[in-house]
């Protein structure tokens, strides 16, 4: 479960000539401006939004209307390519740092957490650009996937702390099962996966269950190893076991990962999900189904719709080598 991630790095290019500059971002990075919207949105860790503006303008200003470049390139590169390229730029200033954090409910009790905790300040996108500075951190709250596109209508909370931005994601990293346990006390649940294979193809199964697990930000593992289980009196087999705290409705989890057991009535894997010590069983989560094959065929369906894919092409590879099939699906 993805929690925590940087942000884009935001540089502010002023500019004598405005058009020409824009021009030259451009032709040297094969970009267009687009909204601030869709920078933010599309931008991924470690990546670069440039802001275009006037020469006067000296302290960092955030204009919502007057658009952005995003540039798929470190900070550091981006730099270097305008001095080595001799932009018509006249000077450059460096927003503060974003830190994306994914929080799925309890986002006031956090977002009051992290400002007591941490000294910060709530602010508006717009104002916590403005007012931090470079070394400075922008926290930006979300409950949405930090795989997924994080635009600016998802943000839930915004905080400014006046603390460098590696040195604040560190602590926020070791702090982090701290804030959420006392923003979600009663929300987590811990449950257990057993998965059997027959055919003893177990680094498959393993590789399949843990793809679907990160990809659909269903929990944290929490450990993982063999065991034993014992199906029927004086009989002992040997399972691999996955420990997962997760907020996720136990029942949702079980649909989900019925769709890893079969493709069509190709069987993979009994995966069996226990909270508490208690196994839940399909027809608990079977009500509008009237076999198993129908219900795994359901899951296979939520599955396909939900995976990113990135994630279903490696899925698929994976089962096509357990079927034996010699296509190759990259």
């Amino acid at each position: 479960m993805k929690l925590l991630r940087f942000g884009a790095s935001l540089v502010f290019a002023r500019a004598s000539d405005v058009e020409k500059a824009e021009k030259f971002l451009t032709n040297l990075f094969g970009v267009s401006k687009i909204s601030v919207d869709d920078a933010l949105k599309n931008s991924g860790e470690f990546e670069t939004i440039i802001f275009v503006t006037p020469l006067e303008e000296w302290k960092t200003i955030l204009n919502l209307r007057r658009g952005a470049f995003l540039v798929r390139m470190r900070c550091d590169s981006v730099l270097k390519e305008l001095l080595n390229s001799k932009a018509p730029i006249d000077r450059i200033n460096l927003g503060p740092h974003m830190i994306l954090l994914r929080i799925p409910q309890g986002v006031e009790k956090v977002t009051e957490i992290i400002s007591e905790r941490y000294n910060g300040k709530v602010v508006s996108l717009a104002r916590g650009i403005n007012e931090g500075e470079e070394r400075d951190t922008l926290l930006i709250i979300t409950d949405k996937k930090l795989t997924l596109p994080v635009g600016v209508r998802d943000l839930k909370s915004i905080v400014l702390v006046h603390e460098d931005f590696v040195d604040f994601y560190r602590t926020l990293s070791v702090d982090l099962p701290i804030l959420l346990y006392k923003a979600l006390p009663e929300g987590w649940k811990e449950i257990v996966i057993r998965i059997y294979d027959t055919e003893k193809r177990y680094e498959e199964n393993i590789e399949r269950l843990l793809l679907v697990l990160e990809d659909l930000d269903l929990g944290f593992v929490i450990s993982e190893g063999w065991d034993w289980d014992y199906p029927r009196p004086f009989m002992r087999i040997r399972v691999y076991k996955v420990k997962l705290i997760t907020w996720e409705d136990p029942l949702r989890i079980k649909f989900l990962l019925k769709g890893l057991e079969y493709k069509g009535y190709n069987r993979f894997a009994d995966i069996d999900v226990f909270v508490e010590g208690e196994k839940i069983p399909w027809i608990k989560v079977s009500k509008k189904f009237n076999s198993k094959f129908e219900l795994a065929k359901a899951a296979r369906e939520e599955l396909e719709k939900l995976l990113s894919e990135g994630a279903k092409r490696k899925l698929h590879k994976i089962e096509a080598k357990l079927l034996g099939e010699e296509k190759d699906l990259r």
